[in-house]
C-alpha cells in the first residue's frame, strides 16, 4: 500500500515512518517543507499550502495521513494556524481528489475542547480557547463538509492530547526538564488531571486505523490511561531519575501574573519565551479526556502509561538505551 504522510519530518511523522517502515506492506512517502534528518531518501519537499506542488506528489498513492500543522502556542502571525492547518486541509483534499485518493487519517486534537472541561467524549461540544484549537476544529469542519458530498471516502480522524516520548521536545519535555534541573516550582496545588499521549502508542493507533479502519467517517479521541494529575507526574518523575523535588508551590494568581510579565518581555524584546501565561493557564488546567471509543475499538496499547515516561526519562535524562 503506498501510504503519503503530509508533514512527516517531525517528531510524530518521524516515529510513525519508522514503525511502519519495518514492515513490507507498506510503500511510504513523506511530503513536507522540511527534509527529513532521518528519512531523507522518501522525503519530497512541498508544502500544504501549495496545491500545484501537492498533486504530482500523491500519484498512486492509496491513503493520506495528514499530520502538517502550525501547532506552537508563540506561532506570528496568527493567521499561520488558519493557513496552515485550514486551507492546507482544504488542498490536501483537493489534490487527492484530482489523484483519485479516497483515504485520509487525520491528526487533529483535545484543543478543539477548551480547557476545564468534565472528560469529553468525541460527541462533546467543541469550545476552542486559543488559535490552534479553533483552526483544528475548522479543519475537521472542512472534512466534514467534505464528506457531506464524497460518501465512498474513508475517514479517521484523531484527537490526541499533549503527546510524549523520547526525542520530543514540547511542553511535557519541558516540564521534565524542569523537575530534573531542581529548578521546578509547582503552580497551583497539582490536583489537575493530566492526560497525556505516548509516543509507542500514538503511532501503534495511527498504523492501527490504517489497516482496521478502511471505510466511513470516524472520530476518535486518543488518551493513554490513567490520566495522572500533576503531583503525580512530579512524584514519578522524581522516583524514576532518584532526585528530591522541591515541595514550594507558587498560588495560581502569582503564577498567572508571572506569565503576563514574560508575555510583556517577549513583545518587547520579541523572543520567544519558555514561560507565557498561555503555558501556566495550560498547566494549571484540567485536561482529562475520554478514550473509551479508541480503547473499545480492537485497539491495544504496547505500553502501559508510566512505562512510557519510564522510556523517556531513561533516555533523555539518565541517556540510558532502550
Amino acid at each position: 500500500m503506498k501510504i503519503a504522510i503530509i508533514g512527516g519530518s517531525g517528531f510524530v511523522g518521524t516515529q510513525l515512518i519508522q514503525r511502519m517502515s519495518k514492515s513490507a506492506t507498506y510503500d511510504l512517502l513523506n511530503i513536507d517543507k522540511q527534509q527529513s534528518e532521518t528519512f531523507p531518501t522518501i522525503t519530497h519537499i512541498a508544502n500544504v499550502l501549495d496545491k500545484d506542488a501537492l498533486v504530482p506528489l500523491l500519484a498512486g498513492v492509496e491513503a493520506v495521513i495528514l499530520l502538517a500543522a502550525e501547532h506552537r502556542d508563540d506561532v506570528s502571525p496568527t493567521s499561520l494556524y488558519y493557513d496552515v492547518n485550514v486551507q492546507g486541509m482544504r488542498n490536501t483534499l483537493e489534490a487527492m481528489e484530482i489523484q483519485g485518493i479516497k483515504r485520509i487519517i487525520f491528526t487533529s486534537s483535545v484543543a478543539i475542547y477548551g480547557l476545564n472541561k468534565v472528560n469529553p467524549t468525541e460527541d462533546f461540544p467543541a469550545d476552542p480557547f486559543n488559535h490552534y484549537g479553533k483552526s483544528k476544529w475548522e479543519a475537521e469542519q472542512v472534512l466534514q463538509n467534505w464528506y457531506k458530498t464524497h460518501g465512498d471516502w474513508n475517514v479517521n480522524i484523531v484527537r490526541p492530547t499533549v503527546i510524549f516520548g523520547e526525542g520530543n521536545r514540547g511542553n511535557v519535555f519541558n516540564l521534565l526538564n524542569q523537575i530534573a534541573s531542581g529548578k521546578f516550582m509547582m503552580i497551583g496545588n497539582g490536583e489537575n488531571k493530566k492526560s497525556m499521549s505516548y509516543i509507542g502508542n500514538i503511532i501503534a493507533f495511527l498504523e492501527f486505523l490504517v489497516v482496521e479502519k478502511t471505510s466511513a467517517y470516524n472520530v476518535y479521541n486518543y488518551v493513554d490511561k490513567p490520566d495522572f494529575n500533576t503531583n503525580d507526574l512530579v512524584h514519578h518523575t522524581g522516583e524514576i531519575l532518584a532526585i528530591k523535588i522541591p515541595t514550594l508551590k507558587i498560588p495560581y494568581f502569582l503564577g498567572m501574573l508571572g506569565g503576563y510579565g514574560f508575555d510583556v518581555l517577549a513583545f518587547i524584546t520579541r523572543k520567544k519565551m519558555t514561560i507565557s501565561s498561555v503555558r501556566v493557564k495550560k498547566f494549571c488546567a484540567v485536561t482529562q479526556y475520554d478514550s473509551t471509543k479508541a480503547m473499545s475499538s480492537g485497539f491495544v496499547p504496547p505500553y502501559a502509561m508510566e512505562e512510557g515516561l519510564k522510556r523517556m526519562l531513561k533516555v533523555e535524562f539518565l541517556k540510558e538505551k532502550i
